[in-house]
C-alpha cells in the first residue's frame, strides 16, 4: 500500500495530538450535558474511537453509514442512508463525527435530517476540512475541526479508496495514477 501513497500529509503523532486537544475541548463543552456521539461509518470510525477515549465525561454513541460516493472520487450529490440510528436523538444534544468534509452535501443533508428529529443541538466535527471541494452553495462549516487539508485524495485513518488503504496509520496522499485507472 505505501507505494500507492504520493507523499504523507499528516503523521499519525499529529493526528493523535489533534484528536486530544479536540476530545479535551469537547469534554469540556460538554461535561454536563451527556451528548450522543454520531459516528459516520466506516471512515469515522478510528477518530470516533480515540476521540472518544480523549472525552471522560458521559456520552453514549450511535453510528449510520451514509453514502455519497460508491467507487469514486467525486460526489453524487444524492446521500443514501444504509444504516440509521438505533436510538433516538429527540432532546439530545447530537455531535456528528465525521472522518472530512469534502462537498458538504452529507453533512448538510444529515445535519437537516437529525434536526428534523428533534435534536436538542446539533454539532459538527470532523478530522479533515477540504474547502475547496466544496459544492456551490453549500455554505457548511465544522463547529470542530482537526485539520484544514488541500484539494487531494486523501487515504488513512479510516479514509479508504475503494474500501483499502482505512487501516494506515497517517493521512496520505494517493497516487493519482492508482485511482485514474478506474
Amino acid at each position: 500500500m505505501r507505494n500507492d501513497i504520493e507523499g504523507i500529509l499528516l503523521s499519525e503523532a499529529q493526528i493523535q495530538a489533534r484528536v486530544k486537544e479536540l476530545g479535551a475541548r469537547l469534554a469540556e463543552e460538554y461535561r454536563d450535558k451527556n451528548p450522543v456521539m454520531i459516528c459516520i461509518l466506516k471512515g469515522s470510525t478510528m477518530f470516533f474511537a480515540d476521540l472518544l477515549r480523549a472525552m471522560p465525561i458521559p456520552l453514549t454513541m450511535d453510528f449510520m453509514a451514509v453514502s455519497s460516493y460508491g467507487r469514486t472520487t467525486k460526489s453524487s450529490g444524492e446521500v443514501e442512508i444504509r444504516k440509521d440510528l438505533a436510538g433516538s436523538i429527540e432532546h439530545r444534544h447530537a455531535i456528528i463525527v465525521e472522518d472530512i468534509i469534502d462537498s458538504g452535501f452529507t453533512l448538510t443533508y444529515l445535519s437537516r435530517m437529525l434536526s428534523a428529529r428533534g435534536a436538542k443541538s446539533i454539532r459538527i466535527c470532523t478530522l479533515l476540512d477540504k474547502p475547496a471541494r466544496r459544492a456551490p452553495g453549500i455554505t457548511l462549516k465544522a463547529d470542530y475541526s482537526g485539520f484544514e487539508i488541500p484539494d487531494a485524495f486523501v487515504v488513512g485513518y479510516g479514509l479508504d479508496y475503494a474500501e483499502m488503504y482505512r487501516n494506515l496509520p497517517y493521512i496520505g496522499i494517493l497516487k493519482p495514477e492508482v485511482y485514474e485507472k478506474n
